[in-house]
């Protein structure tokens, strides 16, 4: 299964506004996606209330996995949106095909 290890970059981790727009981003994808944190079990990346539970601080890494075709694609588009600061980008700034927030 294919895996991308990412460090949250958004200032205030991945709470209710980047976690919002990662978790429509992953709804998206062709695949399902699954996010975790250390040896913590993964849960759903297309899930608002699992990716919350995971309290995601800035700098923690994460790990993205995924299976089918087109999961590498899924992979790269969701680690990058974390590796940036969505917190410090414009309310209604398109993200990787996550729409308008």
């Amino acid at each position: 299964m294919p895996e991308r290890s990412v460090v949250i970059a958004s200032a205030q981790g991945l709470h209710a506004r980047p976690a919002q727009i990662f978790v429509r981003t992953a709804a998206r994808q062709a695949v399902p996606v699954s996010i975790r944190v250390g040896d913590r079990a993964p849960v759903p990346a297309s899930s608002i209330l699992g990716v919350l539970s995971l309290g995601v601080a800035q700098g923690t890494e994460v790990t993205l996995s995924a299976e089918g075709d087109g999961a590498a694609a899924a992979l790269d588009e969701l680690a990058g949106l974390l590796a940036r600061d969505l917190d410090a980008e414009e309310p209604g700034t398109r993200h990787n095909g996550a729409g308008r927030d």
